[in-house]
């Protein structure tokens, strides 16, 4: 057996509990000569006292006392957390199997009968110690696999949302290299079109001036086409097709601003246009299909302000708590809809004192019950439904703020309201 997994001697601290002066003399006499650091009580209550002060390794407890029994007092020990893991060995002149019982039932880890043979003891004590020490040694090894096992969900969110963003990435680029060129096409040929539309709807305005009188066969075609209405509502599809075009357009540019393609990851960047790329990117979600209604957007910006940072890890962030709002929003509407619930998400950001960028986003969805508040940034931890989420948007987006940019990433959530502040420190100048 390894020199760590049993206590020595010359440093195991043993109490030795009885009210005869001479028994106690006694022990302590000869566990002295073997090495162990002796303590002594001569009744109950100064061996709880002496145990809560500086608790031992094991405790010698008499099981008959004046004041409280030694089982009395071994229940006590295992009531107090600090002294509960204590081994007590009973010795006691008892020999029968009730007494045994009870000094088991009290929470004793052995029995040793008076008179007793100091070997007997020796042994006794070893073979607790040791026990023991392997308890803590198990217990040890149990919290560092513990700690590895979290290091290494934390690593394998980082993979997974490293890769997320890579994908992403390489999707954005050819999705905006496949749209720009028929779309640019589309965007300089819709106003040319518009043009040309106008011109003829001019020259048939104007032949109509000329001819009221059309002959029956183009009067029929024109009373068919309805061509007044022809008229007003091709201008107004010219209008939407340049306005959907513009949205493709508005919807590139933000995924390539929220991808930060073709920019180096540290750089300065505006968080507005960060906020507006996330929001046009979540815009078909703000419309919810659970009774057709649309989720208030409530900014409040302070000025501009340049923010160094990780700008694409830092859009992710962001991304990831708007987004987690618009679900808490819509999980409110899917369980009970009331007429008079507007959902909202609110967009708060202002510079704090000694030069600190506080970004807050709320929603006032379902909220957070409190016995999960504890768990919400442990990795795949999640409160959505199956298929809705694995638990990792809310631990990513606390590394990226917290070990990325060296921020705080906090949350509230309270009376229906839940609120997620990120915390930046602003360059000093």
């Amino acid at each position: 057996m390894s020199s760590q997994a049993v206590r020595r001697n010359d440093t195991a601290d043993i109490l030795i509990v009885d009210d005869l002066p001479d028994n106690i003399r006694f022990l302590s006499n000869f566990l002295g000569e073997q090495g162990y650091q002796v303590r002594k009580a001569l009744n109950g209550e100064m061996a709880l006292r002496a145990s809560q002060a500086l608790p031992p390794d094991l405790i010698l407890l008499d099981v008959n006392m004046p004041d409280l029994s030694g089982y009395e007092v071994c229940q006590e020990l295992k009531k107090n957390s600090a002294t509960a893991e204590i081994p007590v060995i009973f010795l006691s002149a008892g020999n029968e199997a009730i007494d045994k019982v009870k000094a088991f039932q009290s929470g004793g880890i052995d029995y040793i009968t008076k008179p007793f043979q100091l070997e007997e003891v020796l042994v006794r004590i070893k073979t607790q110690l040791t026990i023991r020490q392997l308890q803590k040694n198990l217990e040890q090894q149990n919290q560092q696999l513990k700690q590895t096992l979290e290091e290494l969900k934390i690593a394998q969110a980082n993979l997974v949302q490293r890769e997320k963003m890579s994908t992403l990435r390489d999707v954005v680029a050819g999705v905006a290299h496949e749209i720009n060129n028929p779309l640019s096409f589309i965007l300089c040929n819709i106003q040319p079109a518009s043009d040309y539309v106008y011109q003829l709807l001019q020259i048939v305005e104007v032949y109509q001036q000329e001819y009221p009188e059309a002959p029956p066969a183009i009067a029929k075609l024109i009373e068919d086409l309805d061509l007044e209405f022809l008229s007003s509502d091709v201008q107004n599809i010219l209008r939407s097709m340049k306005n959907g075009a513009n949205r493709i357009h508005s919807v590139v540019l933000a995924l390539r601003l929220f991808t930060r393609l073709d920019e180096s990851d540290i750089k300065q960047v505006n968080i507005y246009e960060s906020i507006e790329s996330c929001l046009s990117i979540l815009q078909h979600r703000l419309f919810s299909r659970i009774d057709n209604i649309m989720i208030q957007i409530e900014k409040n910006y302070g000025d501009v302000i340049p923010l160094t940072c990780h700008a694409a890890q830092l859009n992710l962030a962001i991304f990831n708590l708007i987004n987690n709002a618009i679900d808490a929003l819509e999980e409110k509407l899917k369980r009970a809809y009331d007429e008079s619930f507007q959902p909202r998400l609110g967009i708060k950001v202002e510079t704090e004192p000694d030069n600190i960028l506080m970004i807050c986003i709320e929603d006032n969805g379902i909220g957070i019950p409190r016995e999960f508040q504890s768990r919400m940034f442990e990795p795949f931890f999640t409160t959505k439904t199956t298929g809705h989420g694995v638990g990792l948007n809310l631990v990513t987006s606390q590394r990226i703020i917290e070990e990325l940019h060296r921020g705080q990433l906090s949350f509230q959530s309270q009376n229906g309201m839940t609120q997620f502040t990120i915390r930046l420190s602003l360059p000093t100048h």
